[in-house]
């Protein structure tokens, strides 16, 4: 299983679509406060349709919190446009831990300061960034596919 980790996520409907997609392929969702939004907002629910209910999720009171809940923090992915190496070069293994930021900035320089790897989605130059449920589904699907290969 993948755990998927929101920082500060700020947007319902990402979110929402984000634990649909968590659903759909076995992953536990981890979002970690504050939020942009309240968790029965009606556009997390109505993005996660009613898939919600079958979500395995966490939510932390903070950052501190969620690490100290990390049993091996050298599986810990950061999702990062300034990151150097593409989540198309990495390995990953059943377990991992993929770091997603919020809509607006990103993850703050304080939390990837906090782990080692820092992955990129490669894209054009034309935009600044991919949308965040576009960017899960991008790393979760290599992830599961290489996952899958080694089964």
């Amino acid at each position: 299983m993948l755990n998927i980790v929101l920082i500060e996520p700020e947007i319902p409907n990402n979110t929402g679509n984000i634990g649909r997609l968590c659903v759909g392929t076995e992953s536990k969702l981890h979002l970690v406060h504050p939020f942009g939004f309240v968790i029965n907002d009606k556009n997390l629910k109505r993005s996660g349709l009613d898939y919600w209910v079958h979500l395995d999720v966490t939510e932390y009171a903070n950052v501190e919190e969620w690490i100290r809940n990390i049993p091996d923090p050298s599986r810990v992915f950061l999702m990062s446009s300034r990151a150097e190496k593409s989540y198309l070069e990495n390995n990953f293994q059943d377990g991992d831990w993929l770091v997603f930021g919020k809509e607006s900035v990103g993850l703050s320089k304080e939390v990837l300061e906090q782990f080692e790897n820092h992955l990129t989605i490669p894209m054009s130059k034309l935009i600044r960034s991919f949308n965040i449920a576009n960017s899960v589904a991008f790393v979760i699907g290599e992830a599961k596919r290489q996952i899958d290969l080694k089964v």
